[in-house]
């Protein structure tokens, strides 16, 4: 019995909402957010047990497969994915920085979780389709081997389905683009 988020991606705000209460009523799992992002799409995010969380998702994937864009559920997700979506994380230098782009939202919660466990990295931010046209990027830094590490690594775990767009990896980038992303 583990730790465990899921979340839905749905293309249309009616089946979302609809999708996410089949989740809450399905399972014991908690509702951390729920909400219309860009451009009209609709994501919940949830946590629970594992087994919970799987059944959750499961649940609502299969009733509605035809306004599923994507979802995921991770066992023991890294402890920096919060805070990176959140906007809490406490990062005073940039050694190496990381960029690396997706299409949707829940490709690029499973590539940060991959990334921070990737190497020795420190995720900076996770921007989840809000202001973005549905599209989802994430910051990292770290020293450059260890950031070049992890953003091949979630590039490559993500590109299966379609879902990567683009990423870079900024050896010491200026000051003044630390402080943009900081």
């Amino acid at each position: 019995m583990s730790r465990a988020i899921g979340m839905i991606e749905f293309s249309t705000v009616s089946k979302g909402v609809t999708a996410a209460d089949e989740m809450v009523k399905t399972s014991k799992v908690e509702l951390l957010e729920a909400e219309t992002v860009c451009p009209g799409k609709y994501i919940a995010l949830i946590a629970g047990e594992l087994s919970a969380v799987r059944a959750a998702v499961d649940s609502a994937t299969a009733k509605y497969p035809d306004e599923l864009i994507d979802s995921m559920v991770l066992g023991n997700p890294h402890e920096s994915i919060f805070p990176a979506i959140y906007g809490t994380t406490d990062v005073h230098d940039i050694s190496a920085l990381g960029i690396l782009e997706t299409y949707d939202v829940a490709s690029m919660i499973v590539a940060a979780d991959i990334a921070a466990k990737t190497a020795i990295v420190d995720l900076i931010e996770l921007r989840i389709a809000k202001g973005m046209c549905g599209k989802s990027y994430m910051f990292l830094t770290g020293e450059v081997a260890a950031v070049s590490a992890a953003i091949e690594t979630a590039k490559e775990s993500i590109a299966d389905k379609g879902m990567f767009l683009d990423s870079s990896v900024i050896a010491h980038p200026d000051e003044q683009i630390c402080k943009t992303v900081l």
